[in-house]
């Protein structure tokens, strides 16, 4: 994706690309909140420095994308939109604000402990067997609609220095990435997110509110330095949620 670490638009890319994105990232981020009414083009051109036609072009991408819709009486930030933050956009959003929820979101962690994890998460961590991991399973929803389930891992020496890693108390659950780099002196330098389709499994229809079998969107991202893993973290999405990434032809000559 063509963006630095905290989300901020990459200059190299179109100018129309980089107003959409400057907009996405405050829809997600919600300083635009849904029904919001866009100034008409003119003004809204002038208020961010492009061509009309750029803002035209940057607008059309996010009513395709779900962000915003439009009709006679003007530009609106989409009532219910169904377009899902990604690993990234986590990610670099609570690098920016403090916060993994967007505007309006909730979250809930339902477990926070050290144990032995599954074999593939040891290995992903360089472990021995027996060794341990923290562990935190948390969804977040807005209202009443459950927007994502998820289970994080951690190494287990990050506990000491981050104690909240083992608390559900809600206030301690939104902004650890932040925290984990501070107390560690350790910064997500490469990540990587995999997504594939499945059926819902009886925990993940449980906390979605979904019948089992239920077809969903599951994924996972794994954060790391030259040190190692610092988060892997799994999440599953209900149906007809969108999720979307940009990038760039250039970073095969990498």
């Amino acid at each position: 994706m063509s963006t630095d670490q905290t989300g901020e638009p990459d200059t190299a890319q179109h100018p129309y690309m980089q107003l959409a994105a400057r907009i996405r990232r405050a829809i997600l981020d919600g300083a635009l909140v849904e029904g919001t009414k866009l100034p008409n083009h003119r003004e809204l051109a002038r208020q961010e420095g492009v061509a009309v036609a750029t803002l035209q072009r940057a607008l059309s991408d996010l009513q395709v994308e779900g962000y915003i819709r439009t009709n006679q009486r003007g530009t609106y930030i989409a009532n219910a939109p169904k377009v899902a933050s990604t690993g990234y956009d986590r990610v670099t959003r609570v690098l920016r604000t403090g916060s993994v929820l967007g505007d309006g979101e909730t979250v809930t962690v339902t477990a926070a402990e050290l144990v032995v994890p599954p074999l593939y998460v040891g290995e992903l961590f360089g472990l021995d067997d027996g060794d341990q991991v923290v562990r935190r399973q948390w969804h977040t929803g807005r209202g009443d609609q459950r927007l994502m389930l998820a289970v994080t891992w951690y190494p287990a020496e990050f506990a000491a220095l981050v104690p909240e890693l083992l608390s559900t108390a809600p206030g301690k659950a939104a902004g650890l990435l932040p925290r984990i780099m501070e107390r560690t002196g350790r910064a997500a330098q490469m990540g990587r997110d995999d997504l594939h389709a499945r059926e819902a499994d009886a925990r993940e229809a449980s906390f979605l509110g979904l019948k089992v079998g239920t077809a969903i969107t599951a994924g996972a991202h794994r954060l790391w330095d030259e040190q190692g893993i610092l988060e892997y973290a799994e999440w599953c999405l209900p149906p007809r949620q969108t999720v979307g990434y940009e990038y760039r032809f250039d970073a095969a000559s990498v």
